[in-house]
């Protein structure tokens, strides 16, 4: 699972690095979070061409209010929901990394271990309120196993043009394994009292 990520000023410069048109509320916005429900930048396939575009992170469920954010990627090609936005709508999600907690709901960041961006695996769709997201999880790795089960499908930069350019690639990257990810606790600051 994956319900939070986060974005920084190296991922601003990768992605700027990588699309020529980004989108200028990415720069100099520091470290911030991204949300379900919120827009966030991705990376598209426009006329054989990387483009990066302001989407919104969750399709629309079953329920008034109920989001989608997480796809699983072994399973998403059988869903009527994800099939033909994976088979003709892929994009790329930059990210500095994610975090995930544990079942003693302990906060982790997952992040590269040369401290490169990320580049979540998902799809997207456009919907009566604007293009929405969602993010590609696979089975954990050695690297997330003993916090959680289930983590985002994180493509290597060199991975990027056969996931949003090339269908044949498509089956294959939805059954790749990550590659080991840096893991930090963090710590939320707690106010102590006076005494």
């Amino acid at each position: 699972m994956c319900g939070r990520y986060y974005i920084d000023d190296e991922t601003a410069r990768e992605i700027e690095r990588l699309v020529r048109h980004l989108d200028q509320k990415l720069t100099g916005a520091g470290k911030r979070d991204v949300f379900p429900s919120g827009q966030a930048p991705v990376i598209t396939g426009r006329q054989n061409e990387f483009a990066a575009e302001l989407f919104t992170w969750g399709f629309p469920g079953f329920g008034k209010s109920n989001l989608i954010i997480n796809a699983r990627s072994e399973t998403a090609l059988d869903k009527k929901t994800f099939r033909d936005s994976i088979q003709s709508r892929r994009c790329a999600i930059p990210a500095a990394g994610f975090y995930e907690w544990n079942s003693d709901k302990e906060k982790y960041t997952f992040r590269k271990p040369d401290g490169r961006t990320c580049y979540l695996a998902g799809f997207y769709k456009e919907f009566d309120k604007g293009v929405r997201f969602v993010i590609l999880t696979t089975d954990a790795n050695d690297s997330m196993k003993n916090v959680h089960d289930r983590m985002p499908l994180v493509l290597n930069e060199e991975e990027l043009d056969a996931w949003i350019f090339d269908d044949s690639q498509t089956e294959l990257i939805l059954h790749k394994v990550p590659g080991p990810l840096k893991k930090e606790a963090e710590y939320e600051q707690q106010t102590l009292p006076l005494l």
